[in-house]
């Protein structure tokens, strides 16, 4: 193996440009006298490419301002010492470079680089062919995710493993920083990226906070196992609860956390997550229970979330859900989503794609968490159902479609009787064919559409007299066209293109009395901009609605030369040549007048930083608004926005709502933060729901304070608070507030994230 040594040619050099060279005349003497190993000495130039990382036979060049000693067995260097092999280079005040054992121990201001990681020291000492040494008290930066620290000595026991005594370690640049861990020992871990403190104590402004006799830590982002940072909040129906995680990183597409939660009020839960993920199949599964001391009873969930490829085109998948009771999830939960969530899926699918078409078999139940102060109706349960859905486009210029399904329904709860009756129930089928001839060219459009629905259903737990046997043959027919119209113009100073885009849709679809037919997935259709575009006013198959109807409707954008729509407003109305028959229940009337409501829009990307969102449904015929929805966002900078939305629904059907929503993120210093969300229900005079917080932000920590209000049913709701300290780097310390802030203030930005500029 040939060595070659590196010679500075600087000023400092030439001053001892003869000394220089009798030292190299001794060296090449001693050379030639022994032939232990051959060593030749040269000047090497800055163009020389370094050697890769793991190539053990690389050269090792060394250079200084005075060399002594034998080349066969000891170099001896003076003043700005320099050893390079690889991405490994050592610097010092005086070095010694052992041939024969690879070998080079240094003192004086040593600084070495190993990899992406730097450290100083008084002492070192390294074999440069193993890996092997040490630095006594050292300061160290951990290149991959910046932490660095300091201790009384590292040793390197190879080129992946070091271990520190008496160390520190943190991400924050400032010497002095706000937090540290302080260790007895740590192994550090390249390899894995792992390091290991023994005897760990975690600081914080000086006053240790968290401490373990064993604690790991991320040397990079990658996952590993061990306990996670524990957990603590406060809520109104638990009271004070603290949890300890311990996370198996079992494989890198296999994981589990076992989560044990001590709920002062309530007792100790035990939950279980794990989660999988293959070329062919992804899946999670939790679980959790508690012997509740409130209720004297044991307590349970389950969520099962699982999908796998069989075949090609052949899918195979399940989400199951179960609750031991109608109040598991306001009780446990701390996200809205999950605390209002009444209806519990559980289903079973198997899916074929083929390049046209498509088949379904499927199997759901549900579990219905029942608010005794608001009840609602138990959907029914499909066992099983089977889809099969076709498509085919531009054939001859036509469009042909096919849908059809079986289904077997059945429930055993009726509202307002005893739990357990059988409702009617029974088996539907239906197809339905369409083909339609779009007429599309530049600047207009003309989609000409028939169809056919074929229902037939075959009947259970009738009243007396009741059909058991109903068959249903529905034609349709639709006509859609549409023009676009554009001109140049300008808006706020800007060069601009307008459109303006009329709309008439007309459908026809006889009239069939569906009075004696049953209702096990149909309901009235939400009046909106998609719906009055749609042949059917009902959701589900059980109704399909009479119709001789146009409906006519118009747009105009201000749209720039990027495609942003700066402005968009819109009309549309649906006219009724004949008042529609079919009714849900058979009773009630779903249209009052020859004409519906009339919807209006006005929205868009005002500026960079302001947006609105605004919508309304207006009775001519009662003379007010039917609905309404007022929104405005304004986000002038990163992590600053405001949102306003003033919602009004006449519809609903627990009375006339009316809810003011205000929340945004805002900074009040340079490096406090205040979040909040109020969602106020004007007639109750009550705050629906309610988040408050405020986020500090340091150079390397995050403290955040939040409070959250959730409602949980119709007359309860819970409070919740979190608190967490997040160490940049490191770990999150506390109960984690950022899924409700992001659900909750839309806009939301996390405020140790570098900013998105893009928008701005």
């Amino acid at each position: 193996m040939i060595r070659f040594f590196k010679f500075p040619f600087g000023r400092r050099a030439d001053l001892r440009m003869s000394r220089f060279f009798t030292s190299l005349a001794s060296l090449a003497v001693a050379a030639s006298a022994t032939s232990v190993l051959p060593i030749s000495a040269q000047a090497q130039t800055t163009q020389n490419t370094p050697a890769k990382t793991d190539d053990k036979d690389a050269p090792v060049n060394v250079s200084a301002e005075q060399m002594t000693g034998r080349p066969d067995r000891q170099i001896n260097l003076d003043r700005d010492v320099e050893v390079v092999r690889g991405e490994t280079t050592i610097k010092a005040d005086k070095a010694e470079y052992r041939i024969i054992k690879d070998e080079v121990e240094a003192t004086g201001h040593v600084w070495m680089k190993r990899l992406q990681d730097r450290y100083t020291g008084d002492k070192a000492l390294m074999n440069m062919d193993s890996g092997k040494g040490y630095v006594t008290n050292p300061t160290y930066l951990f290149g991959k995710n910046g932490g660095r620290g300091k201790a009384e000595q590292i040793d390197f026991l190879s080129d992946d493993q070091a271990k520190v005594t008496e160390g520190t370690y943190s991400t924050c640049e400032a010497l002095d920083p706000d937090w540290y861990i302080q260790a007895s020992t740590m192994d550090l871990d390249s390899g894995r990226d792992v390091g290991t403190m023994h005897g760990g104590i975690v600081y914080f402004k000086g006053v240790p906070i968290l401490g373990a006799p064993l604690m790991s830590f991320p040397l990079s982002g990658e996952r590993k196992s061990g306990v996670l940072p524990p957990t603590f909040g406060v809520t109104s129906t638990g009271g004070a609860e603290l949890t300890v995680p311990y996370y198996f990183n079992i494989a890198p597409n296999r994981d589990l956390t076992l989560y044990p939660r001590y709920i002062a009020r309530r007792g100790l839960q035990l939950g279980v997550e794990g989660r999988y993920l293959g070329e062919d199949y992804s899946g999670t599964t939790k679980v959790e229970g508690i012997q509740d001391r409130v209720t004297g009873t044991g307590r349970y969930s389950l969520s099962s979330l699982h999908s796998q490829t069989l075949a090609p085109n052949l899918v195979f998948g399940w989400n199951v859900n179960k609750a031991s009771d109608n109040d598991y999830p306001s009780d446990f939960s701390h996200s809205v989503t999950a605390s209002t969530q009444r209806l519990l899926t559980r289903d079973v699918s198997l899916v074929y794609s083929g390049t046209y078409w498509s088949a379904v078999g499927r199997m759901t139940k549900y579990q219905l968490l029942q608010d005794i102060n608001n009840p609602i109706q138990k959907p029914y349960d499909r066992v099983p159902q089977l889809t099969l859905t076709a498509a085919r486009q531009d054939v001859g210029g036509f469009d042909f479609n096919f849908a059809s399904e079986f289904a077997r329904f059945s429930n055993t709860y009726t509202l307002g009787s005893s739990a357990g009756s059988e409702m009617v129930g029974g088996d539907r089928m239906y197809a339905n064919q369409s083909v339609s001839y779009p007429i599309i060219r530049p600047g207009y459009f003309i989609t000409p559409k028939a169809s056919l629905d074929a229902t037939t259903y075959r009947l259970n737990n009738v009243s007396v007299g009741a059909p058991t046997n109903l068959t249903r043959v529905v034609p349709t027919y639709s006509l859609d066209a549409g023009m676009t119209f554009e001109r140049d113009t300008n808006l706020f100073g800007r060069d601009m293109t307008q459109t303006l885009e009329p709309r008439l849709f007309y459908v026809r679809t006889p009239y069939r009395d569906q009075n004696q037919y049953p209702n096990f997935d149909s309901g009235l259709a939400d009046f909106n901009y998609a719906q009055i575009f749609s042949e059917n006013r009902f959701v589900g198959h059980d109704r399909i609605s009479d119709a001789n109807q146009i409906t006519g409707a118009l747009v105009s954008r201000f749209i720039e030369q990027d495609g942003l729509e700066r402005l968009r407003a819109a009309i549309g109305q649906r006219f009724y040549f004949a008042d529609p028959k079919v009714t849900l229940d058979g009773t009630s009337a779903t249209v009052n007048g020859s004409k519906s409501d009339l919807l209006l829009s006005l929205g868009g990307q005002i500026t960079r930083q302001l947006s609105l969102d605004n919508t309304v449904q207006y009775s001519e015929t009662l003379r007010q608004m039917v609905r309404s929805n007022f929104g405005a966002r304004w986000q002038p900078a990163p992590k600053k926005v405001l949102n306003l939305t003033y919602r009004l629904d006449r519809t609903n059907a627990t009375g006339i709502l009316k809810q003011m929503d205000i929340s945004g993120q805002w900074p009040v210093s340079q490096r406090w933060y205040a979040v909040s969300r109020i969602n106020y229900s004007i007639p109750d005079k009550t705050v629906a729901e309610g988040l408050l917080g405020m986020e500090y932000k340091a150079d390397c920590w995050v403290f955040r304070l939040v409070a959250q209000r959730i409602p949980t049913s119709s007359s309860k709701a819970s409070t919740s608070f979190f608190i967490q300290l997040e160490l940049n780097g490191f770990s999150k310390i506390g109960s984690n507030p950022l899924d409700a802030l992001s659900a909750s203030i839309p806009g939301y930005q996390i405020i140790n994230k570098p900013d998105d500029l893009t928008r701005y």
